[in-house]
């Protein structure tokens, strides 16, 4: 955890977080990009990437706050997402190339929920090729558009809860809360090579984030309408950020 050593006066108001509800379509990026250009900040960051398809909670700092970036990002996470039965994807989700289908009319209720469960606690986790990782310098997406694989090594994860919320096949909701680096989609395919029929990711929603919650969030549209003023007012402060980090240790 570093120390940091400016007086309460030199935070400005700008320098924190701010909660933004991150809608389907546009990367992590986009929206740091979006937010830096629309409000001239300077410095503007997140903390912790959500897949274009996926929704929910996206921690944008602001200022000195992308100094709590490493802080900020450890923290547990929760989802809610819906698993479609039947179809294996390249990137996992649904978004990807169909690499096989298979019938899932056979899988019951309960069989998902062992494998939810055998998923749950320390697992070994082998990331997926259409990932931010990085091998020799080389981000794995950038080799997985050229056609290449390369052997990845497994990342060990604590999957706190992995629980089956509905059930309407072929998609199956759940909610899951883990531990950073995660990826949610790759537990959700490793189910559905359990079960013999595949699966892929239909849809993920990012719920919490360490402690805060996406219902404290202002939808991304409605945060590029807001004046310097109103965005200043939803402002997390960086003084506030640093207590809680140095307190959470």
């Amino acid at each position: 955890m570093p120390v940091f050593t400016q007086a309460p006066s030199t935070w400005g108001l700008f320098d924190g977080v701010v909660l933004v509800d991150k809608p389907a379509g546009p990367t992590s990026h986009d929206i740091v990009h979006r937010i830096r250009r629309t409000f001239r900040i300077e410095k503007v960051g997140h903390g912790g990437t959500l897949d274009p398809n996926a929704t929910g909670l996206l921690l944008i700092l602001l200022g000195k706050g992308t100094k709590l970036s490493d802080s900020l990002m450890g923290g547990d996470k929760t989802y809610s997402g819906v698993m479609r039965l039947g179809r294996v994807t390249k990137t996992q989700d649904c978004d990807g190339e169909t690499v096989s289908e298979a019938p899932f009319e056979r899988v019951v209720r309960e069989q998902v929920e062992t494998q939810f469960q055998a998923l749950t606690g320390d697992i070994f986790q082998t990331p997926p090729m259409v990932s931010a990782i990085k091998v020799e310098g080389v981000p794995l997406y950038k080799l997985a558009r050229k056609g290449q694989e390369v052997e990845r090594t497994p990342r060990l994860v604590h999957v706190y809860r992995f629980a089956l919320t509905d059930w309407a096949p072929p998609l199956v909701s759940f909610e899951v809360l883990c531990t950073k680096g995660t990826y949610v989609r790759t537990l959700v395919h490793d189910v559905g090579q359990s079960l013999g029929c595949g699966a892929c990711l239909d849809a993920l929603r990012r719920t919490r984030s360490g402690t805060f919650d996406v219902r404290d969030a202002l939808p991304f549209e409605e945060v590029l309408r807001l004046s310097s003023d109103q965005l200043a007012s939803r402002v997390i402060p960086f003084s506030r950020l640093v207590s809680k980090t140095v307190s959470s240790n």
